[in-house]
């Protein structure tokens, strides 16, 4: 039995992500009892990649994508696809909150920028490139709640966090057969760096 650290996990480092608006015929499934929020017939996808590093409970590299939904009347963010090099935080994040983690290998360079490489024994999920332009100032708090099916019920896990938010050109490649390739066939609408990030998730 793999061992993890109890909620809430503190975790901080570096966060890559991109945002698109995709086809709601091309969205993932959501969580049950949840549904995508919708831009006329669109709904909001994230992919990032992630580096969790510094004073983080655990280290290990992550990608992941992400629809924004809605649960009743409020707005949740439902993890669809998720995948890490660390067997600590796959079993920890599906026993502890209904996150469905997969396991990946990853290549991540952070020298003029970030490049990332994302693989399984299937083959490459993705890669991307960013370039950050410029720094926002301060360092704004982000609060939500994540939505996701645990043991057949609709499970909501509280996440708080704060960066620093640099604008960045992303330039991402997927390949056809990727359960990320619907997000590609467009550009990304914003892509930001979020810089020496910290995060409470859960609990």
């Amino acid at each position: 039995m793999t061992v993890y650290p109890d909620e809430p996990w503190h975790l901080a480092g570096q966060m890559y992500v991109s945002l698109w608006l995709v086809p709601r015929a091309e969205l993932p499934p959501v969580a049950p009892g949840t549904r995508p929020f919708r831009f006329g017939g669109r709904g909001l996808v994230a992919a990032a990649w992630v580096v969790y590093e510094n004073d983080s409970v655990l280290h290990y590299d992550e990608l992941l994508s992400a629809v924004l939904v809605r649960d009743g009347a409020r707005l949740r963010v439902c993890i669809t696809d998720i995948w890490v090099d660390s067997e600590a935080s796959m079993a920890g994040g599906r026993a502890l909150w209904g996150i469905p983690k997969e396991m990946a290998t990853f290549e991540v360079r952070r020298a003029h920028g970030a490049s990332f490489v994302a693989k399984t024994g299937e083959g490459t999920l993705a890669t991307a490139r960013f370039t950050a332009r410029g720094r926002l100032p301060g360092r704004p708090p982000l609060a939500y709640r994540l939505a996701q099916s645990l043991d057949g019920r609709l499970k909501t896990t509280r996440v708080r966090s704060r960066a620093t938010l640099r604008p960045a050109r992303a330039e991402w490649t997927v390949p056809d057969d990727s359960r990320l390739a619907a997000l590609v066939r467009r550009a990304p609408l914003l892509s930001l760096t979020l810089r020496d990030f910290t995060l409470r998730f859960g609990g």
